[in-house]
């Protein structure tokens, strides 16, 4: 299910190269595992390459090439980034990983790099060719992601031109990234979130020495073509971006990116999902007929399907929305808390959504659906980092729950969609400990709302143009 779009052909062309390549490359780098960290080099030096296949580098760069980050800055739009994510997550959700960091690093060194820095890193991460510079967004420490005020340890303190940072970061995605954007406290700074910082940390100093360490790489349940890792942050030269003042809101920034492209991600895995159900049901004889034919299935199939375009409608709301104030910076127009309440709904839902049918696929296969070698297994792994990734379903529901209450988006949302919600308005009416103890399943309710109203309002400009 490619969405419409003005990049078709070049979509097509990727989604054709998958098919006859990628799939064989991806499903070799996810059977491999955890990649090998080389740390030196036969002369002594610290190096800390990661051991990937050639090939792997092959799959990586098609998704640069295709435009995955160039695009937006030349277009000024979102949406054939989001296009290329979709079709590369249909075959490998885990690769959408570091296109998406790598266009966060650039999103925000554009809007708030000085010019003499922006001038310096912006191009090498907008090649054409491939042979870009990959960036990352590294914000997390031991001490938790969803409380960036506590966890964040990593100190900033001035040094001449540019800034140093001394830290350890535990979740480092794309940690072979030539740049990070990476959270820190400025010295001085207040204590909790409001006293971060945004800084822009090259892998190399200008002598070519290694600017921060890669001390390893984690053993994770899956999307192993991102290699995730911890990195020690040891005086490492960096540059502000932006104000100090504001580094939360830029952290938010890059986070909304990527909460989106998960949105984007998870809508694709389930439609694989669902893809590789039918197929194997259609060709799966069982009491003499295909199983798709008897009637469970056959409902299960179309409710499932059904239910992908409620979510399919959500996560491309998102990108609709963000697409319309990822360049806007601080203090924000009224329309980017409509944008935040979308993105948790969408995030909250889709994920939700990958995992259960992703679950549902496997138990369609049978006992083949438990084995490796079949694939199906692996989209069940994959959705289980999504549900994860950018923030769990608890921090969706309550910085949704946040936005409703402090800028009053729903109202917003209810106004987009032309017909209220009465549940919520019901829950948002209640005091705050009440309210918030009952949020998971009021969310819930208004995700799947929001998403069947997006579907049908689809479904009807759709009939309108057929």
């Amino acid at each position: 299910m490619i969405p419409p779009s003005t990049l078709e052909p070049a979509l097509r062309e990727l989604d054709a190269w998958w098919h006859e390549r990628g799939r064989a490359i991806s499903d070799a780098v996810d059977r491999a595992g955890t990649p090998w960290l080389k740390a030196f080099d036969a002369d002594g030096r610290r190096v800390d390459e990661i051991a990937y296949p050639p090939e792997y580098w092959t799959m990586l760069r098609r998704g640069y090439q295709a435009g995955v980050v160039w695009r937006p800055f030349e277009e000024r739009s979102l949406r054939a980034s989001y296009e290329i994510g979709y079709v590369t997550s249909f075959h490998d959700p885990g690769l959408y990983c570091p296109y998406i960091v790598t266009l966060a690093t650039a999103a925000a060194i554009d809007k708030h790099a000085d010019a003499p820095v922006r001038d310096r890193f912006l191009p090498e991460l907008l090649r054409r060719d491939g042979t870009n510079w990959q960036g990352a967004t590294w914000m997390t420490e031991i001490g938790g992601g969803s409380d960036l005020g506590a966890g964040v340890r990593t100190a900033a303190r001035p040094y001449g031109d540019r800034w140093v940072l001394t830290g350890d970061k535990y979740f480092c995605s794309n940690a072979h990234a030539e740049l990070a954007v990476v959270a820190a406290r400025p010295a001085g700074a207040a204590e909790g979130v409001k006293g971060l910082a945004l800084y822009l940390v090259p892998r190399r100093r200008d002598d070519g020495t290694l600017n921060f360490r890669v001390t390893r790489l984690k053993d994770k349940i899956a999307t192993r073509s991102v290699p995730t890792g911890e990195v020690e942050l040891r005086a490492s030269e960096a540059w502000l971006l932006g104000r100090a003042d504001q580094g939360v809101y830029l952290i938010l920034e890059a986070l909304n990116l990527s909460r989106v492209a998960n949105a984007v991600a998870s809508v694709a895995l389930a439609d694989r999902a669902i893809a590789d159900a039918r197929e194997y049901a259609e060709r799966r004889v069982a009491f003499g007929r295909p199983v798709a034919r008897h009637p469970l299935l056959r409902r299960q199939l179309d409710e499932r399907a059904g239910a992908l375009r409620g979510a399919s409608a959500l996560a491309w709301e998102a990108v609709k929305l963000l697409d319309g104030v990822w360049r806007e910076s601080p203090p924000y127009p009224d329309r980017h808390a409509l944008f935040r309440l979308v993105a948790h709904l969408a995030k909250y839902w889709t994920a939700e959504f990958a995992a259960q049918t992703a679950k549902w696929a496997m138990e369609v296969h049978g006992g083949i659906g438990a084995l490796g070698e079949f694939r199906v297994e692996r989209w069940l792994r994959e959705a289980m980092i999504l549900s994860i990734w950018e923030g769990t379903p608890h921090r969706q529901v309550l910085d949704g729950l946040e936005v409703m209450v402090r800028k009053g988006a729903h109202r917003m949302l209810f106004e987009r969609l032309g017909a209220a919600h009465e549940p919520t308005e019901r829950w948002l009416a209640l005091p705050p400990e009440e309210r918030e103890a009952g949020a998971e399943p009021a969310f819930r309710e208004l995700a799947s709302f929001v998403a069947a109203s997006l579907a049908a309002s689809a479904d009807c400009e759709r009939g309108r143009t057929i």
